[in-house]
């Protein structure tokens, strides 16, 4: 059988993987710079060059497509109540793979509206209401954001009840309106996946075409899904496994980009203490979270401010001004590397600050309240003290000496015991970076894509034997 080819269309560069689906290797992997401005198809060609001359020339069966180039897939989300149906708008549009702009509730203001046009989204998703609930603002809005003087694509996922009126309203200016099952139909009850997949369908028949993507049709069988998506079906397959093939279980992985840090969990989360009751809104069991303040190149200045330089420098163990100096340097020249013993230091203080903070943002917390019995614990979001598995990639993890020491941000802090993060996991490595190559390569051999994954996603030390 002739081999696949998976390619991924970055942001920066256009990463492929060949795979032989009957021996279940990787026959070769390389990247050339993504060109979505000119013609995408010049990018694809010099990685396609560049793996020819690592395997000889190959002939595929299938070329399977994700992108995240010029931008990504940006969405904005609209509900009612700001921890209900705009949280799970949200959490629908991230688990589609998306980049959140902007989330917004209760009435749209003017204001508001001038706001999201200016955020210049792909798709928008309006919710609001459970099933036979609150009417009036989902209507509104469906009504303010037809006077966006934009045409959007709108997913329409709110009250039931008045979803038909919704979609009449915003099809008066909107050329494409569709409409998913609600994704809140009863108080604290998530339903996203139906939103999720009416999402990539947009991405898939729209957006493609509008990033210029088009131009690789001629070379790619299918352009399956967004890059997180993709990268979120890989982990949802090496955790829970196939129908024929296991999986790990639990797991967590931390994907540390130059602009983004990208933390997805695998769990139920739910409390593992008898004496904690889970409150607020529940958690999705495969769950992405994108920190864009938390990057090594595009978002250095951001990162520190948002982990402080100190906090940086104590884990570098320089002084607070090399930490700021050199995250300025790689803000303004991404292309830069270290260069030096210190440096180096420096680059994995400030990913494993990324990983602290991103996980500290995924992950579930403890709440105290009181009783007459005395103190009461409540739980909000996921509990992942129990997850095993911690695996790491995103180019600074995958071409460090150390990546342990990066990814010990991800571990249980006693100083700080209500955030619920992996106690004593082990760590495994992508070192071929092929997480978002098997999520494509799961949507059609999703056996031979949890047998890859456990072969070629190597394991690490456990947490706590930092060499």
């Amino acid at each position: 059988m002739k081999p696949v080819l998976l390619i991924d269309f970055g942001s920066t560069y256009t990463k492929i993987t060949a795979v032989d689906v009957v021996s279940e290797t990787v026959l070769g992997t390389a990247r050339g710079i993504t060109t979505v401005t000119t013609d995408i198809t010049d990018g694809l060609n010099e990685a396609l060059a560049k793996l020819f001359q690592q395997t000889g020339q190959l002939d595929f069966s299938r070329v399977l497509g994700c992108s995240s180039a010029a931008g990504g897939l940006k969405m904005v989300a609209v509900g009612l109540v700001p921890e209900l149906t705009a949280e799970a708008a949200k959490r629908a549009a991230l688990g589609a793979g998306a980049k959140v702009l902007g989330v917004f509730c209760h009435e749209l203001s003017e204001y508001e509206v001038q706001d999201i046009a200016a955020l210049q989204p792909d798709i928008i998703l309006l919710a609001g209401g459970t099933d036979g609930g609150n009417k009036q603002v989902i209507l509104h809005n469906a009504g303010m954001l037809a006077q966006l003087g934009l045409d959007v694509p709108i997913v329409v996922a709110g009250n039931k009840s008045v979803t038909p009126a919704v979609v009449r309203i915003l099809s008066e200016t909107m050329s494409e309106v569709v409409y998913a099952e609600n994704v809140m139909p009863r108080l604290n009850e998530l339903n996203i996946e139906p939103a999720r997949e009416m999402i990539r369908s947009i991405f898939l028949k729209r957006i493609v075409e509008a990033k210029g993507l088009h131009k690789a049709n001629k070379l790619v069988d299918r352009m399956v899904m967004p890059t997180p998506a993709a990268v979120l079906k890989a982990a949802d397959l090496v955790s829970r496994g196939s129908d024929r093939e296991p999986g790990l279980g639990d797991i967590v992985v931390v994907d540390i980009g130059g602009a983004t840090t990208d933390i997805y969990s695998i769990a139920k989360g739910d409390p593992t203490q008898s004496s904690v009751s889970l409150h607020g809104l529940p958690e999705p069991a495969a769950k992405r979270t994108v920190e864009g303040d938390l990057g090594m190149r595009y978002s250095a200045g951001a990162l520190v401010k948002a982990a402080r330089a100190p906090f940086i420098a104590r884990w570098a163990a320089v002084e607070e001004q090399t930490i700021i100096d050199y995250a300025a340097k790689v803000e303004a020249n991404i292309e830069y590397l270290p260069q030096s013993p210190a440096e180096e230091q420096v680059e994995i203080a400030m990913a494993r600050a990324c990983t602290a903070l991103g996980i500290d943002r995924h992950t579930g917390y403890l709440e105290t309240y009181f009783t007459p019995f005395g103190a009461a614990y409540s739980q909000i979001g996921k509990d992942l003290t129990n997850v095993q598995i911690v695996i790491g990639t995103g180019g600074v993890i995958i071409n460090n000496g150390h990546p342990e020491e990066i990814l010990q941000g991800v571990v249980f802090d006693e100083s700080n015991p209500q955030i619920l993060k992996p106690r004593n996991p082990e760590y495994r490595i992508d070192k071929s970076y092929i997480m978002a190559a098997m999520g494509l390569l799961g949507e059609e051999y999703p056996d031979v894509a949890v047998r890859m994954m456990k072969k070629y996603i190597v394991g690490g030390n456990k947490s706590g034997t930092e060499k």
